[in-house]
């Protein structure tokens, strides 16, 4: 909500907000709030959440995580697309609940789902605007995003969705600290960064858009402000080609 009320171009969000952390119509009313706030900025990053001793330190349930999720992105959506829903699931209700007044875009923020799962890729060709990938299943490449698309491809098939109408993004690791690689908690499988001259870390993220992604979230390291001004040279390369 500060960087709503405080920037007037960037997109904001999450990139993934477990939807079992809060009561997801409460969710869909912060989105709108904040997507109010910024002028219809925000994109909605959700999941199921997996980091277990998240849940236990906060006392919330662990069990049937994909289940949940799935009632809950009932709720949410239509919220922010119809404004109102009537939903009586086994773990969540929302009866009768109307999200009022309504945010700045009349189908509320768009929603992203990162998966690879087949049941969560259903989920999100039902009920998602965008697919995103985190660079540890693509091992930080273009290149793995072929046998990916072709699974997301698949899963919009099988709901009678046209692949088309569904945006696919990508996460991407940039290093300028001369590490490269090394397993941490947001690079558990070690995958290699990218690195070098910002040409050639240009072409790599150019090379994603050859590959139908339209949209590239940036992990960068280091993750501060002096890690996004080094990055500015990168976004001159891609803007000058």
């Amino acid at each position: 909500a500060a960087l709503a009320a405080s920037t007037s171009r960037v997109e904001i969000g999450p990139l993934v907000t477990p939807t079992s952390f809060r009561n997801p119509a409460l969710t869909a009313k912060i989105v709108d709030t904040i997507d109010e706030i910024s002028g219809g900025r925000v994109i909605l990053g959700l999941g199921a959440g997996w980091h277990e001793p998240e849940y236990q330190a906060f006392g919330l349930p662990f069990d049937h995580r994909v289940s949940r999720f799935e009632e809950a992105i009932q709720i949410i959506h239509g919220l922010l697309r119809d404004g109102q829903v009537d939903f009586q699931g086994k773990y969540y209700s929302a009866r009768e609940c109307e999200l009022r007044p309504r945010g700045p875009r009349p189908n509320g923020a768009p929603i992203m789902l990162g998966t690879t799962g087949p049941r969560m890729l259903r989920i999100t060709a039902r009920y998602a605007d965008l697919w995103n990938v985190y660079f540890t299943r693509t091992g930080n490449s273009a290149a793995g995003i072929p046998p990916l698309r072709a699974e997301v491809d698949a899963a919009c098939v099988e709901v009678g969705r046209d692949p088309a109408t569904l945006g696919r993004t990508v996460t991407a690791y940039v290093d300028f600290t001369s590490k490269a690689s090394g397993v941490s908690s947001m690079n558990p499988t070690g995958a290699t960064a990218l690195t070098g001259t910002p040409e050639a870390i240009a072409d790599e993220l150019r090379a994603y858009g050859e590959q139908g992604i339209s949209h590239v979230q940036v992990y960068l390291e280091p993750n501060t402000l002096a890690g996004i001004e080094q990055f500015q040279p990168v976004l001159d390369a891609l803007r000058d080609s």
